[in-house]
């Protein structure tokens, strides 16, 4: 058998494996998070519970934003590791919060969200209007 038409073989054993691979997967919706900024988002969003501080609360009920707009910006944001507060120490580890700055959009505009993730569970406390870049 020739080497080309043994290539032929592997690459359409490989294309079926994906095929596979591919359609369970996509029914049970896994997501891989290897980069800091995915894994950081995934945990806040996996939390036992996640709660809002009241001023994010009084604009939820107001109508000003929607929680699919926050739950947007924990999905798709960009953590700004440089001016989060993260401690990595072990002394106490139930007792720590680490504080995550989160840039996202909501309505086309630039927002940071404030997000205290502690060992089990997460708070948004503020929501605050940045300039655009």
């Amino acid at each position: 058998m020739s080497l080309f038409k043994r290539f032929g073989f592997y690459l359409f054993g490989v294309c079926l494996g994906l095929i596979f691979v591919f359609y369970f997967f996509k029914e049970k919706n896994a997501e891989f998070c290897y980069l800091p900024n995915c894994r950081t988002l995934k945990t806040i969003r996996t939390q036992d519970t996640l709660s809002y501080s009241a001023s994010i609360q009084a604009l939820i009920d107001k109508q000003s934003i929607a929680k699919a707009n926050i739950d947007s910006i924990l999905t798709y944001g960009d953590v700004n590791f440089s001016k989060s507060k993260i401690d990595r120490s072990e002394v106490a580890p139930n007792e720590h919060c680490n504080t995550y700055y989160i840039d996202g959009y909501i309505n086309n505009e630039p927002v940071e969200l404030v997000v205290y993730n502690c060992k089990f569970s997460a708070e948004v406390k503020e929501l605050n209007k940045t300039e655009q870049h």
